[in-house]
């Protein structure tokens, strides 16, 4: 029986069907969660994409043959039983270790998981953990397990002809090249957080305090050094050279200067912050300072209205192609897939199409317009703490709990009151 308070769970080992050397994961998770719920945490755990369509194939706990399809629409097509409609304990049962089942990802590249129960496992509410691995998941679109050997060994060996196609390649899907592409790393603090961002949605908790002021941390800094008489600005109205290293250093930003980092030119996260502070009207400029409006002085007595405030400037931009590009990082950054950065562009491009926006001259949004959108929803969402600290400048930002919360409030007051013209379920993924 489980202890009290916590919830039953499955041990569960999952490894990639003739990988070599084998990619494998071991899961903790509850055994009633959903078997759509279910191929999202394995997703996020091998890091894989959720490009394609997925199975599930075994004998359950009564000896019945299982067939399995997600996403619901399809599994009527294949004759089989929706994924949402299944969970993880008709298939398993905990007192029979040993006993498995087959997930199947992408069709067409045929990857198999095979999942073996281990035993049970006890896990606190809303829980779910990787404990351990080996190996990096493959690459999307690689070719099946025989395939991504292929394209590994080209990777590795500079004298294979296909080194160089081979290596962009790999670049372009995952954003590592050279030494940083390594096939036989696994980040076991990665795939925790991800599955962590999974579940905070799945079963929402309430916003903390500390949760609140870390994602506000940069807002609330420069509303409290304007406080009092406010802050001297140059000529120029920039803020002055000593408080904006004392900024870079004391909000985490050190790393990203360029040069000697005590100029607003070479800070861009401090320049970002001061603008849109002036923006959101919670400082204005008063002669050669800059001061808290009656807005800010409100939101630095009362954090919880500040972060209502926040949420409200962010979710809800008057121009629909911030709109919804905000909802497209949010997207991104919930479900832990954010595409490789050469894509972006296009991938928000075509998304601005589809919603009906065009030039004034009726021509499709050009790529670089739809960068320039990306960057601006990007640097705008920098203004705040919504990710762990960088362990690496190429690693993927992980969201903090807070992060999570902020997002999801994001999306759920974007969709309330979308621009004029747009229907927010309609264009959020």
């Amino acid at each position: 029986m489980p202890t009290a308070g916590t919830v039953p769970g499955l041990d569960l080992r999952i490894s990639i069907e003739d990988s070599e050397p084998l990619i494998w994961r071991r899961l903790h998770l509850p055994e009633t969660l959903s078997i759509d719920r279910f191929h999202l945490a394995v997703q996020a755990a091998f890091g894989w994409e959720n490009r394609h369509l997925y199975g599930v194939r075994g004998t359950d706990r009564a000896g019945r043959e299982r067939r399995i399809v997600g996403v619901d629409d399809e599994a009527e097509d294949l004759q089989a039983e929706p994924a949402s409609t299944v969970v993880l304990s008709e298939l398993l049962n905990p007192q029979k270790p040993g006993t498995s089942f087959d997930y199947d990802y992408d069709f067409g590249d045929s990857w198999t998981h095979r999942v073996e129960l281990v035993g049970a496992a006890e896990l606190q509410p809303g829980e779910m953990l990787c404990v351990e691995g080996a190996r990096r998941g493959a690459i999307e679109d690689s070719g099946g397990p025989h395939g991504y050997r292929q394209l590994l060994e080209a990777v590795q060996d500079p004298s294979h002809p296909d080194h160089r196609e081979a290596t962009s390649w790999a670049y372009d899907m995952t954003g590592l090249y050279g030494h940083r592409f390594d096939p036989s790393a696994f980040d076991l603090h990665a795939a925790n957080r991800k599955l962590r961002t999974l579940s905070l949605q799945w079963w929402p908790q309430p916003l903390g305090d500390p949760e609140r002021d870390g994602v506000l941390r940069p807002v609330r800094w420069l509303l409290q050094e304007a406080s009092g008489d406010g802050v001297e600005l140059t000529k120029d109205g920039y803020l002055k050279p000593a408080l904006v290293k004392r900024a870079m250093e004391e909000l985490g930003w050190a790393d990203a200067t360029v040069g000697k980092g005590n100029r607003e030119t070479n800070a861009r996260q401090v320049a970002e912050l001061r603008q849109h502070l002036m923006d959101w009207k919670l400082l204005s400029k008063r002669k050669d300072r800059l001061v808290l409006s009656p807005r800010g002085r409100r939101g630095l007595e009362r954090p919880e209205e500040l972060w209502d405030y926040v949420v409200d400037q962010i979710a809800r931009p008057q121009h629909p192609g911030v709109y919804l590009v905000t909802l497209l990082r949010a997207h991104w950054h919930l479900t832990g897939i954010e595409p490789p950065y050469a894509f972006q562009a296009e991938i928000i491009g075509e998304d601005l199409r589809m919603a009906g926006m065009v030039t004034r001259s009726g021509d499709p949004i050009p790529e670089e317009w739809a960068a320039d959108i990306n960057r601006t929803v990007r640097w705008t969402l920098e203004c705040l703490h919504l990710t762990e600290p960088a362990r690496d400048f190429m690693a993927p930002p992980l969201l903090t709990d807070g992060g999570v919360k902020f997002f999801l409030d994001v999306v759920d007051r974007a969709r309330t009151f979308p621009p004029a013209g747009l229907r927010a379920a309609q264009y959020f993924p």
